[in-house]
């Protein structure tokens, strides 16, 4: 693990992209676990049309995403889409914090954020092109690290909301914060990003038109693989939405949120320190199916104990199995086009569409028929029948 730090470390791209990584995760930390309880108990909307939010956010942020990746699989331009996503954070927060509206928190939540997640898929891009020459082990061990500093500030950011909300913060002051951070982040990539011009890394474009490279993407191998790895992500995006939302239907306040997901990220980053070495030992489907399988006990667990004392003990089983099949699932995705990293990139857009649109289906499903127990079952279950539809499809490859 040492080795793979100052492998990062002596390259200063790298040393960039962690540091964007930071900052990213700062922003997720601070809206992921509390959007929900924003939007229903803030600002009064239903369940029911925070799911149809959900969906809309899904398919702009989708549709943009893909078409970034393709453009940067075609020329480049990938400093320019960094820049883009991170002023859309800015806007978002700026747009809320002033209005303080539900049409705002719609208009930001629709418009503007699903535009952030394409710094965290230009920066993973970034990271596979500078990583191209290292052995396959050495880019996974290191894929992990990369994966443990987004997470770190989940740890530290989420325990201080916690006690800020304690204190009787206004859940809107999230929104100044991420504005901050994207701030941050913008001003990093302007001035320490390479220029795509000057870039140090050799970059393999596929030569293909807008219509061909879609119709590559969209091919039947290569997307039911992509909307199975989807799937299996559903379970962190569920996990998002109904902690806070089930910790509120039991009585607890947005301080035991924090507190909650603080230290389950501090597991999550423990499981992920460990994959570096698992990897030299144990197949990487076998890696993921045991995160998989913890990972979706956790979900159905959460609801039907979030009112229980024992509802503390979930942080180990799901910072475990998010820390074991995260990384790699990326890896997975980023390797079913061969080493085109604008590719990769657009298929990790496409993982969002079987991700995020099942999270909003399950959720608008569940509590329309029972309530958020239903939604953690459903939920745990699609990420297994995803693992074992996956491992069938690739049953004649080398795990």
């Amino acid at each position: 693990m040492l080795r793979h730090f100052k492998l990062i470390w002596q390259e200063p791209t790298l040393r960039m992209l962690c540091a964007v990584i930071l900052l990213f995760g700062t922003f997720g930390a601070s809206i992921g676990p509390y959007q929900s309880l924003i939007a229903v108990t803030r600002f009064g909307i239903s369940d029911a049309a925070y799911a149809a939010i959900l969906m809309a956010a899904l398919l702009v942020g989708v549709s943009v995403a893909v078409g970034i990746g393709i453009i940067t699989d075609q020329r480049p331009s990938r400093k320019i889409m960094a820049v883009a996503a991170s002023a859309s954070i800015i806007g978002a927060a700026a747009l809320v914090w002033f209005w303080d509206r539900p049409l705002a928190f719609v208009i930001a939540h629709i418009l503007f954020l699903p535009l952030s997640g394409t710094v965290f898929g230009q920066a993973l891009a970034v990271f596979r092109l500078v990583t191209a020459p290292w052995p396959r082990a050495d880019r996974d061990a290191a894929l992990t690290l990369i994966r443990a500093l987004f997470a770190v500030p989940f740890m530290i950011v989420l325990p201080l909301w916690g006690l800020a909300f304690d204190l009787g913060v206004d859940l809107l002051v999230i929104y100044p914060v991420i504005g901050v951070a994207g701030g941050l982040m913008l001003l990093l990539i302007a001035r320490r990003w390479p220029a795509d011009h000057l870039a140090p890394w050799t970059e393999q474009k596929s030569g293909l038109g807008f219509r061909a490279s879609i119709g590559e993407m969209v091919a039947r191998p290569v997307l039911l693989r992509v909307m199975l790895v989807g799937a299996l992500h559903s379970g962190g995006a569920l996990a998002g939405v109904i902690v806070g939302l089930s910790f509120a239907a039991a009585g607890r306040g947005p301080d035991d949120v924090g507190l909650f997901f603080g230290i389950f990220v501090g597991f999550e980053i423990l499981a992920t320190l460990c994959v570096g070495t698992l990897v030299r030992v144990l197949p990487r489907m076998a890696i993921i199916s045991c995160g998989v399988c913890i990972y979706a006990s956790f979900i159905v667990l959460i609801p039907q104990l979030a009112g229980s004392a024992w509802v503390w003990l979930l942080v180990i089983p799901g910072g475990a199995g998010g820390g074991l099949f995260y990384a790699l699932a990326i890896t997975y995705l980023q390797e079913l086009l061969g080493k085109r990293a604008g590719a990769g990139a657009s298929l990790m857009a496409l993982q969002r569409i079987a991700s995020d649109g099942l999270c909003a289906g399950i959720f608008a499903f569940g509590t329309w028929i029972s309530g958020y127990a239903l939604v953690g079952a459903l939920g745990g279950l699609g990420m297994v029948s995803a693992l074992v539809l996956l491992i069938w499809m690739d049953r004649t490859k080398p795990l």
